[in-house]
């Protein structure tokens, strides 16, 4: 069956993707949400995760999911997925991130003279019952996030999505391909001409050595990558140095997104590169389609 031949150019999609906990938050959305509910702390909650890691050899991710569900039925708390989407409006952000989604897409506009659309997506080892309720939502395109299964009384029984620094990088597949839906496969051969939204046309934002294989995937096929840091964390710095050192990212900056300060100005160049290549792309398609015809 022949294929018919592409009429206008459809690879003028940037994505822009972001792990969620330490790259827009200064904590974990647990810190914020469940564990404050329960009254339990971070250090002590995350220091019997690791604990209980060590003793089972388990994925700390189903670990932690696990723990949590225990310890909500041990607490005889009722978090419902209402309960948890409600609980978002208590985390707290860097400084600019709010306003941060908005003045990229701008950017981009501006830049590509309305040419370019810029997509957000997160991909998060964190709840999506939480993510649901987060102010920022709407800025996104997608939320990926690990997911429980909440029977009919509303009580979270078991993970059915779980999403740790592996898994995360079958999402870039789908945002690639265009096949974001949970439902839709990804494993059927796609040229790389006809994926959407092309590595090339990628940015990934993480802030640590859980986001190492996302990084290195989007990087292997010619993407971007930068990493955050608490500018307050002697040891976040540390691991951004460790990346910077691996080759795992282009840059890193302080974890702050207000307009002017170092992490847009180095968003901002890799933007434009990133533009300057769509452009690229689109007038090649358009003397192609000229040079045929």
């Amino acid at each position: 069956m022949l294929k018919t031949a592409k009429t206008r150019f459809t690879r003028n999609i940037l994505a822009m993707v972001y792990d969620f906990d330490g790259t827009l938050t200064p904590q974990p959305m647990q810190e914020y949400t469940v564990l404050p509910e329960l009254g339990i702390s971070g250090e002590a909650f995350w220091n019997e995760v690791n604990d209980e890691v060590i003793r089972t050899g388990g994925d700390r991710i189903l670990t932690y999911m696990r723990l949590l569900v225990e310890k909500i039925d041990h607490n005889k708390k009722h978090l419902s997925r209402e309960a948890l989407r409600k609980l978002a409006a208590n985390i707290e952000y860097y400084p600019g991130v709010n306003s941060w989604f908005d003045r990229v897409n701008q950017y981009v506009e501006t830049k590509s003279k309305g040419t370019i659309a810029v997509r957000h997506y997160i991909i998060s080892a964190g709840l999506s019952e939480i993510l649901e309720g987060v102010s920022i939502k709407s800025k996104f395109e997608r939320i990926y996030a690990s997911e429980y299964f909440f029977n009919h009384h509303e009580t979270a029984c078991f993970p059915t999505i779980v999403i740790n620094d592996t898994t995360k990088t079958q999402y870039l597949f789908r945002i690639n391909k265009g096949r974001e839906g949970a439902g839709d496969s990804i494993n059927e051969y796609m040229p790389e001409g006809e994926r959407p939204i092309p590595f090339t046309n990628m940015l990934y934002i993480g802030d640590g050595l859980t986001d190492v294989p996302c990084m290195t995937v989007v990087k292997n096929y010619g993407g971007y990558a930068v990493a955050v840091h608490n500018p307050n964390n002697q040891a976040s710095v540390s691991v951004c140095q460790d990346l910077a050192d691996a080759n795992r990212i282009d840059y890193f900056a302080p974890a702050n997104y207000c307009k002017g300060r170092k992490l847009e100005k180095r968003v901002h160049t890799i933007l434009d590169i990133i533009i300057a290549k769509i452009l690229f792309e689109n007038e090649k398609f358009k003397f192609q389609q000229e040079y045929l015809n």
